[in-house]
């Protein structure tokens, strides 16, 4: 079975792939006519275009895993990640992007939306060949810092392998003062690069944002972090505030999105931005629900991420989105239809959140990027992938070249 996302799917289908590209797509008989001497490789179960993870940390890999175990509440949570990510050396950051790349690999992802705190996530990425964007991050700078930082990231844009598309990460409205997030967005827009922050995670984020008090007060002044919010706040959700100082827009996807109304929905649509779900790190930080039956219904473009492997399970895109689909039963979404809606997400949705335009569907022209996951095929594909796809990626294709395969997963003929 064949699911190329932009078309219905073939129960018979084949992709024909060249110099990385896709050459052809119908049904097997068609494409054996078509290029009889190209040799076939046949799988079982779906096969798919390769996931993309609209939202992840690849540098805070399995070392970290614990901390999802830990049961921390949010901002005690990143007070620890914070402590643990001094002891790090280079090696260690780098051998942990790696594990992180491993599990992405396996689970059928081919692209990421990379959150790079340190820097060798890229390297890491790279090396493996994974589309998207990696998002060098700025997290706990104020005015006085900004000067400092902008040389940093320049710099670091300008030493990124040519492989690996860069772009910017403001962390929060909370760990960016904001002249410096203005200043991110900026200097991204003025070399035609990509955005992505972290929006509405937490209720102590919005009682940061509308007042300037709360634990993350307290953290900042603690940090001394001279925020231009602290004590006073913007009057206004983290939504508001991000479009008032120009950081939404249709180069800009957000990740979470859980404490939002339907205001702070209009606007995210109205401005073309992608909300990438992650809602099973959202329940492990105690950080709330994204109110995903509302997106749904309202037609806000949305995103999966599973975050990173320190506050979520896995790395599998699927589980995350066999989490969503629960999410949105559970808040009244109608099944009908529910499963095509998330897988479209996993996929399409995250290549859109990410500006790809050749990722997330199989189309001739496209990238050969391809996974294959051993589910059920005498039904709906929709809704076996994400019943059932989660821990059953069999071959994961990118650019026409496995990089994740079981020895025994296909056969040739």
């Amino acid at each position: 079975m064949l699911v190329p996302i932009c078309a219905e799917p073939l129960a018979d289908g084949a992709i024909v792939t060249s110099a990385e590209r896709i050459l052809a797509v119908g049904t097997r008989r068609e494409m054996t006519r078509a290029f009889p001497d190209c040799p076939v490789r046949v799988y079982p179960g779906v096969l798919t275009p390769g996931l993309v993870n609209a939202h992840t940390h690849l540098e805070y890999g399995p070392s970290f895993a614990d901390l999802a175990r830990s049961g921390l509440p949010f901002v005690k949570w990143i007070n620890t990640l914070v402590g643990r990510r001094d002891a790090m050396s280079q090696a260690g950051w780098l051998a942990d992007a790696r594990g992180s790349v491993r599990a992405a690999l396996a689970s059928g992802t081919t692209a990421v939306a990379d959150i790079v705190t340190i820097g060798p996530g890229i390297v890491a990425a790279a090396e493996a060949g994974l589309g998207g964007v990696s998002y060098v991050e700025t997290v706990g700078v104020d005015q006085a810092h900004w000067p400092a930082e902008r040389a940093r990231l320049t710099a670091a844009l300008t030493v990124g392998p040519a492989e690996r598309r860069l772009g910017l990460s403001p962390h929060t409205l909370y760990t960016v003062d904001t002249s410096a997030f203005r200043g991110i967005l900026a200097l991204a827009r003025d070399g035609g690069r990509r955005l992505h922050t972290h929006l509405a995670e937490s209720a102590d984020e919005s009682e940061f944002v509308l007042s300037g008090v709360g634990p993350i007060a307290r953290t900042l002044s603690a940090l001394g972090i001279d925020h231009d919010l602290l004590e006073r706040g913007a009057g206004c959700t983290p939504t508001r505030r991000l479009d008032a100082i120009g950081g939404l827009g249709p180069d800009v996807h957000v990740a979470h999105g859980v404490h939002v109304d339907a205001e702070d929905r209009a606007l995210l649509r109205e401005r073309g931005s992608s909300v990438a779900l992650c809602v099973r790190s959202n329940r492990i930080l105690q950080a709330g629900t994204p109110a995903v039956a509302d997106y749904l219904a309202d037609g806000n473009p949305i995103a999966i991420g599973t975050d990173s492997l320190a506050s979520s399970p896995s790395l599998d895109v699927l589980e995350e989105t066999a989490a969503v689909f629960a999410v949105a039963l559970a808040q009244g979404a109608s099944p009908q239809g529910l499963a095509a809606r998330l897988v479209d997400a996993a996929t399409r949705g995250g290549a859109s959140a990410l500006g790809l335009p050749d990722a997330g569907i199989l189309r001739a022209g496209c990238r050969a990027d391809f996974a294959v996951f051993d589910v059920p095929t005498d039904g709906d594909p929709y809704e076996a992938l994400v019943a059932h796809g989660g821990g059953r990626c069999v071959a994961t294709v990118i650019g026409g070249r496995p990089v994740s395969e079981p020895a025994d997963s296909g056969r040739r003929s």
